[in-house]
C-alpha cells in the first residue's frame, strides 16, 4: 500500500470516529434552517431595494468633491487655531470632569449594589435597576435633555457624561466588590474590625485597582463621546465641527477631525500606560 493510500485510509478512519463521537457536528442542516437563511437573504434584498441603496453609487461624485475640499488646506494660516484648540481642550475637560463626578457617586453606590455588602434583596434590586436606568440611555439622549434644561454649553455635556457613566461605573464596581476574596475580609473581622473598617481594609484594597482602571478607560472613551455631544449643542470641539459642516468649510472639518484623532491617541496612550502600571504589566 502506498503512502498516499495509507494516509487516506487513516484520515477516513479518523473522520469516521469523529462522526460516531459527534454525530450532530456532521449532521446535515435541517430544511427549516435553509428556509430561514433564504428568508433572511430575501429580506436583505428587500431592504436594499426599499431604501434605494443603489442611489449611493450615483452620489459618489458628491463625496469625492467633499473629499477634495477636505484635503485643500491652502487657507490654513487664516483659520482660528486658538478657538479650535481651546474647544478641543474644553472637550477633554468635559470628559474628565464628567467621569470624575460619576466616579465620586459610583463608589458608594457600588458598595450599596453589592450582594456581599447589602444582603437585603429588595434594596439591592432597586439599586441595580437605578444603575440600569442611568446607563440604559445613551449619553447623546442625556445631552439632549440637559441642553434643553441647561442651555447650550459644556455644562450639559458634563452632566450627560456624569449620569450615563454613573450607571456604568456603579455596576462595574458592585460586580468587582462581589468577586472579592472573602478570606481577607474574614481576617479583618477576626481582629474586631467594625463595618467601616471591614470595607476600608478588607474590600477597598482588593477593588481599588479595578476602580482606577475602569475610570481611566471611561475617561479615554468619553474623550471620543464628548465630541458627539458637542454636535447637539453640548459645547467643545463637536459644536465647532457642526458649525463648520453647516457652512461647508470642509477643509476646517478635516483639520478638526485630525485634532480629535490626535487628542484621542494621546489620551489612549496615557490611559493604557497607567492601566498597565496598575496591574504590573509592561506597557507597549
Amino acid at each position: 500500500m502506498s503512502d498516499s493510500l495509507r494516509l487516506a485510509s487513516i484520515d477516513a478512519a479518523t473522520i469516521a470516529a469523529l462522526r460516531a463521537r459527534n454525530p450532530r457536528a456532521f449532521a446535515r442542516l435541517h430544511p427549516a434552517v435553509w428556509v430561514l437563511i433564504a428568508a433572511s437573504l430575501a429580506y436583505l434584498v428587500y431592504l436594499l431595494w426599499l431604501f434605494d441603496f443603489v442611489r449611493i453609487f450615483g452620489d459618489l461624485s458628491k463625496a469625492w468633491t467633499i473629499l477634495r475640499l477636505m484635503v485643500d488646506w491652502t487657507g490654513f494660516a487664516k483659520w482660528d487655531h486658538v478657538e479650535l484648540w481651546h474647544a478641543m481642550l474644553e472637550t477633554v475637560a468635559m470628559a474628565y470632569l464628567g467621569t470624575m463626578l460619576a466616579l465620586i457617586a459610583a463608589v458608594p453606590l457600588g458598595f450599596l449594589g453589592a450582594r456581599n455588602v447589602i444582603p437585603q434583596p429588595v434594596f439591592r434590586f432597586l439599586t441595580r435597576r437605578l444603575f440600569d436606568g442611568m446607563r440604559g440611555l445613551d449619553q447623546l439622549i442625556w445631552a439632549l435633555v440637559f441642553v434643553r434644561a441647561m442651555g447650550l454649553g459644556p455644562i450639559a455635556g458634563i452632566l450627560a457624561i456624569a449620569v450615563a457613566d454613573l450607571g456604568v461605573l456603579a455596576k462595574l464596581f458592585s460586580e468587582a466588590i462581589e468577586a472579592i476574596d472573602r478570606r481577607q475580609v474574614e481576617g479583618i473581622v477576626s481582629v474586631g474590625a467594625g463595618p467601616i473598617a471591614r470595607l476600608r481594609y478588607g474590600v477597598l484594597p482588593q477593588v481599588l485597582p479595578v476602580m482606577i482602571s475602569q475610570t481611566l478607560y471611561q475617561i479615554e472613551s468619553n474623550s471620543r463621546e464628548a465630541t458627539i455631544l458637542g454636535l447637539v449643542g453640548a459645547g467643545g470641539i463637536g459644536l465647532r465641527l457642526a458649525e463648520r459642516i453647516q457652512i461647508n468649510a470642509w477643509d476646517q472639518v478635516a483639520y478638526i477631525i485630525v485634532l480629535i484623532l490626535l487628542a484621542v491617541a494621546v489620551i489612549d496612550t496615557l490611559s493604557r500606560t497607567l492601566r498597565m502600571r496598575l496591574i504590573g504589566a509592561p506597557s507597549r
